[in-house]
């Protein structure tokens, strides 16, 4: 089969077709797969079989891969680099995740490069995951507000999710995962594009601006991000995988579907490269 490239959305997104994730691969049609990821931040294989072994097999051809010390609790118990993504039931009640726009691991000092999601159980209709182009929003601000944000940073907090208000294990895991500081502005590693670098899930403030500053700047980057003609609305099928770009791109899983349904994924997470640094006490407050 031949591999072709088609583009689903006007900013972000492609599907790959002619490929079995589960086979062997030509260094010549990976390499057009990287330079396709790079290109559009969000790649759709459909219709693959994959188990456990195969899916970090082509995870790790891309890098290596994170082990998911944060999160033990999700994670695999043989295969530590499989992540499970589900609407489990949690401290006695059934939870979603994902359901505010973010970046994965935004909150460590090394975010996620890439994640590559495989679809295994999912609700008969509703929970799709939109994406947004991190890249684009930024190319669309004005030449002013560029020059404003350059050199700005921000406070990334898990305690600034929803889904973690009233945990009641917020504080061991805020000293397992302590507040960092990431640039408002950020340098893709590889492409060397700029995209924005703030999301509501993560982001508690910027470091530089007062508190009320901080707020309505956050706020309209927020919204300026996520407009609907940077985002990509993925439809999910059994057999799904998709991987994303994380630097230059957001997310949000649409809890739109009976939470009572098994919904049931599996993820690889690859690492990036070291950023930003610790919170300092007066960041925090």
């Amino acid at each position: 089969m031949t591999l072709e490239i088609v583009p689903l959305a006007a900013s972000l997104g492609a599907e790959i077709r002619g490929v079995d994730l589960t086979q062997p691969m030509s260094d010549d049609d990976f390499e057009k797969i990287k330079d396709a990821w790079n290109e559009y931040s969000v790649l759709l294989f459909r219709n693959q079989t994959l188990d456990h072994e195969s899916h970090v097999a082509f995870s790790r051809r891309f890098g290596a891969l994170d082990k998911h010390d944060s999160i033990p609790k999700f994670r695999d118990q043989n295969i530590h680099e499989i992540l499970r993504v589900a609407n489990d039931v949690v401290g006695g009640r059934k939870q979603t995740v994902g359901q505010q726009w973010h970046s994965d691991l935004s909150i460590t000092q090394q975010p996620a490069k890439a994640s590559l999601l495989r679809s295994d159980k999912l609700p008969p209709k509703g929970g799709d995951t939109l994406f947004a182009s991190s890249y684009q929003a930024y190319e669309d601000l004005s030449p002013a507000m560029k020059t404003f944000l350059e050199g700005l940073s921000a406070v990334h907090d898990i305690a600034q999710s929803k889904q973690n208000k009233g945990r009641v294990d917020l504080d061991e895991a805020r000293q397992r995962t302590p507040p960092v500081v990431h640039p408002v502005i950020r340098t893709h590693s590889v492409t060397g594009k700029k995209a924005i670098y703030v999301n509501e899930m993560s982001t508690s403030r910027i470091v530089e601006l007062a508190p009320e500053e901080s707020e309505a700047v956050l706020q309209f980057l927020f919204a300026h991000t996520t407009q609907h003609k940077y985002t990509y609305r993925h439809r999910w099928q059994v057999g799904d995988l998709l991987m994303w770009d994380n630097e230059s791109t957001q997310h949000l899983a649409l809890a739109d579907y009976d939470i009572e349904v098994p919904r049931v994924l599996y993820r690889t997470t690859l690492l990036g490269v070291p950023s930003g640094r610790l919170a300092t006490e007066k960041e925090l407050t």
